[in-house]
């Protein structure tokens, strides 16, 4: 286990906390034996189940930083749907626009005002002047990749080991890095092998294997998070995406960075934040606040071959594979103009990372009190526990972070303590309706949790 980690310890918190819980949540517990009659794992989206290792609960209201459960149990939400919701929940002014928006009517197939008043802020906050729309950060990779393949008339695609683009098969693979005896194989079950053999995996902040990956002139499209986000926290070294980006342009294959997670971190993104030059970025999540939602922004000229390659329905002709009947919808729009123009404020993002401050430095005294060799992750709003003596510069060094017994056992521990903590990989995150006193109840919580850990 990573350093000084008792595993039997982490065992024994974990069982008597999982009791606790379980009599804390009986009333979710008969929900969830209904549920079961019609919902496999009585949930209606299997990461319902899959993220938490322990039975989920049933919700009953949000309001502001915290949630409740239908047994009347009142959680200070760290985890904000997996970063999908980070204004807090209940009335504000994005659900008054939806109402709004909804009582004049939710879908046309037809542009609304909000679509341009969207991209206009997209444009002057992100630096790229066209944009459109999905209901996922998924969808919009999706798109993206397809764009990218069409454009340049390759196949091959380029991602690096620890990311998540979303549940599509093109990244979902694993392997397949230069100079490998195999094609990158599929990452999870009744994905085609097919999909993923034009996809090639390198390590993170590796510019001598990206390098390899392009020098055969084939990839159509460099894909990446500006700091890897799903495998705890992992950051670019200095210079690693401006050089990528220039290898992308020499090799002749497009870049694009996702800010779904990383459009949290700082106002605009990374992209605005560090200067960076990208052909795409795809966000999602966030940007609908709760609302299905995703985007992409690209250059002038890939707008313009967009324009150019569209499909046609009644003439058949095939153009682009993209677009979707509830893709740029009214109501989605309207979410979205007012979660960029009346809460994602420059002034929000400097006084979420001065609480991500306070957050990273409470973790930071909490492993020095107990003598642990461990670090704090910290980037903007982001923080959590980095069991290693050293921040990772890629996915095997992240690695011993994801340990499985502390996650679980700290997940369960902090839920019977009111926190709801971040799922595995990603947290936990100051939201935009977290206060000071939220953050110190948490590190309050989670002192507690490590003093248990670590008591002879």
């Amino acid at each position: 286990m990573p350093g000084r980690l008792n595993g039997s310890r982490l065992a024994e918190i974990l069982t008597r906390e999982s009791a606790a819980f379980a009599s804390r949540t009986a009333g979710s517990a008969a929900l969830l034996e209904t549920a079961r009659g019609v919902m496999p794992d009585g949930v209606p989206m299997a990461w319902m189940a899959g993220l938490y290792r322990h039975r989920p609960i049933f919700v009953a209201e949000g309001f502001g930083s915290c949630f409740r459960d239908v047994d009347g149990n009142t959680y200070l939400d760290f985890n904000h749907a997996d970063l999908s919701n980070t204004i807090g929940h209940g009335e504000n002014a994005v659900t008054r626009r939806i109402a709004r928006q909804a009582a004049r009517g939710m879908q046309f197939l037809l542009p609304t005002e909000d679509a341009i008043a969207v991209s206009q802020l997209l444009r002057n906050r992100v630096g790229l002047p066209m944009w459109q729309y999905t209901l996922s950060a998924s969808a919009a990779n999706t798109e993206v990749i397809r764009i990218a393949r069409a454009f340049t008339g390759r196949q091959k695609i380029v991602l690096f080991e620890g990311k998540y683009h979303g549940h599509i098969e093109p990244t979902m693979a694993e392997g397949g890095a230069p100079g490998a005896n195999a094609d990158a194989a599929p990452d999870g079950m009744g994905i085609s092998a097919r999909a993923t053999a034009d996809t090639v995996n390198v390590p993170f902040n590796d510019i001598p294997a990206l390098a390899r990956a392009l020098q055969d002139g084939d990839v159509a499209l460099i894909l990446t998070e500006p700091a890897l986000t799903n495998c705890s926290l992992v950051l670019p070294e200095p210079g690693f995406l401006e050089e990528a980006y220039r290898l992308a342009k020499a090799a002749g294959a497009l870049f694009a960075l996702d800010e779904t997670h990383s459009w949290q971190f700082a106002y605009g993104g990374l992209i605005r934040a560090h200067g960076l030059s990208a052909d795409f970025v795809t966000l999602g999540k966030g940007l609908g606040s709760g609302m299905p939602l995703g985007a992409y922004g690209m250059t002038a000229e890939l707008g313009g071959f967009v324009e150019r390659h569209r499909d046609v329905d009644v003439a058949q002709v095939r153009g682009l594979a993209i677009g979707g009947t509830t893709y740029g919808s009214a109501i989605t729009l309207a979410a979205a103009h007012a979660v960029l123009e009346d809460i994602l404020t420059e002034a929000a993002y400097t006084r979420v990372a001065v609480l991500g401050s306070r957050l990273a430095d409470g973790i930071e005294r909490i492993i020095t009190t107990h003598g642990l060799p461990w670090r704090a992750f910290r980037y903007g709003p982001r923080s959590g526990f980095c069991l290693a003596p050293e921040l990772p510069r890629n996915l095997d060094e992240a690695l011993p972070s994801l340990d499985q017994a502390f996650s679980d056992a700290r997940r369960v521990f902090m839920a019977n303590r009111g926190i709801w903590e971040a799922i595995a990989s990603a947290g936990p995150q100051v939201s935009f309706v977290h206060t000071e006193a939220d953050i110190d109840r948490y590190l309050e919580v989670a002192e507690d949790f490590i003093a248990a850990v670590s008591a002879d």
